[in-house]
Order: C-alpha cells, then sequence, then structure tokens
C-alpha cells in the first residue's frame, strides 16, 4: 500500500563513469576489514610482555649506543650534538694530547710509590702536581684554540661551553672516547 512504484527497470543499466571515479566498486566493508585484519601478536602472559618490552627497549638501546659510537647526530646526548662540538671533537682527536695519557702516568706513579728507592718517593712527591699543570694548561690552550676556530667557521652557531667541552674530551684516553674519533692523530688539514 505505501509502496513507491516506479517503472519496469531495463535489465542492463549503462554504466555511468564519473570523471575522476576509480572504474571499480566501492569494496564491501567486511571485505576491506578480512584484507585487513592481522593475526594478534600480544603475548599471552604478563611475563611474556615483560620480557618482549625489555627486549625492544635493549635492541633500541644498542641501536643508540651504535650510532652514539659513529658519531649519528641523531642518537647524540644533547651535550654532543651540533657543528661545533663535532668541530671540536675533531679538533681535539686530530692532536696527541698529554691528557690522554694521565691515567697511564698516574698509574705509573702509583707504582713508583711502591718502590723502597728514595729517588723515586722524591719523582711520586713532584710528578703529580706538575703531571696535573701541564695537562691543565693544555687544556687550556686547547680551549683557546677551539672557541677561536668556532668563532671563525661557525659565527651564529652558540659556542658556550664549548672550550671545556674539548678539555675535558682531550683527558680522556683516545680510545674510550664517546663518540669515537672520527679523525686520525695528524690530520688537522680535515679540521
Amino acid at each position: 500500500m505505501f509502496k513507491r512504484r516506479t517503472p519496469e527497470a531495463p535489465a542492463n543499466p549503462p554504466q555511468v563513469v564519473k570523471p575522476g571515479g576509480k572504474g571499480r566498486p566501492t569494496p564491501k566493508r567486511r571485505d576491506a576489514e578480512k584484507r585487513r585484519r592481522q593475526p594478534i601478536t600480544a603475548p599471552a602472559t604478563g611475563k611474556d610482555a615483560y620480557k618482549r618490552r625489555r627486549a625492544q627497549l635493549a635492541d633500541n638501546r644498542a641501536k643508540a649506543r651504535e650510532g652514539m659510537a659513529k658519531g649519528e647526530e641523531k642518537h647524540l646526548l644533547k651535550r654532543d650534538k651540533g657543528p661545533v662540538r663535532r668541530l671540536a671533537r675533531d679538533y681535539v682527536d686530530a692532536r696527541r694530547t698529554v691528557g690522554s695519557y694521565l691515567m697511564y702516568g698516574m698509574f705509573a706513579i702509583v707504582l713508583l710509590s711502591m718502590l723502597p728507592v728514595p729517588a723515586a718517593r722524591l719523582l711520586v712527591l713532584f710528578a703529580p702536581p706538575v703531571l696535573l699543570l701541564v695537562v691543565f694548561g693544555e687544556g687550556l690552550l686547547l680551549s683557546r684554540g677551539i672557541k677561536r676556530l668556532a668563532a671563525e667557521r661557525y659565527p651564529d652557531e652558540d659556542a658556550k661551553g664549548v672550550g671545556m667541552y674539548a678539555a675535558m674530551r682531550a683527558m680522556q684516553i683516545r680510545r674510550l672516547r664517546i663518540p669515537n674519533p672520527q679523525v686520525r692523530v695528524g690530520e688537522k688539514e680535515k679540521v
């Protein structure tokens, strides 16, 4: 009684292709969802979830450690980021410094202090302050040099603390420096 009455539709209606159309019918929702569906890989227990999360975090830390060792900017700590800090690292790494041998020298002084020879004990008494003064003076010279070079090459960059950064890096044993040295000793022309 309330039905709409329309004339009989033709058996094969003409296909109307809209300009800019995709040329195929829109898929049913259930078909689209079926294609998107993936098996759920959620862990069975909380313990498994914890193990999986720890493994993922360990993997992320390993990648970050590798990137930091290589000097990749995105993995570096804030104190190591930027072109001025890279310049300071290369500036220090291209030189052989007394500070990088400081720990070896102090270890030798401790060994000498165990000898019962009076001359060795006298040397142990005066060597540490002299060694520390030399390292301090070298740090000041490195600091002045890198500040001057950074001001020339990167006048718009913030060079705050770069002198201390260079001096502290110069006191580290070369093999233990993080990020690893990118230049060899003597390659001052690359800096």
